[in-house]
């Protein structure tokens, strides 16, 4: 598998993750149990990072080998 491959693989994950965060959001827009509304909020909270890590490893892998591409200082040794 080459990472221009892989990069549709965590554009695929970031997708879903975006569904899901949007799917979460609707449910505490209308649930009126606060209990509820804040668990659903806190899952939202644990899923942003994995979708902002999700669609920079898109980038990244989708461009790596591009030599005009500025990499990402957070994913290089």
């Amino acid at each position: 598998m080459t990472l221009r491959e892989l990069s549709y693989e965590y554009k695929e994950h970031a997708d879903m993750l975006a569904v899901r965060i949007r799917a979460l959001r609707q449910w505490a827009r209308e649930t009126e149990d606060a209990e509820q509304k804040a668990r659903l909020e806190r899952r939202i909270a644990e899923l942003r990072p994995l979708l902002q890590e999700a669609r920079e490893l898109a980038v990244l892998t989708r461009h790596y080998y591009d030599r005009r591409y500025h990499r990402n200082g957070k994913y290089t040794l």
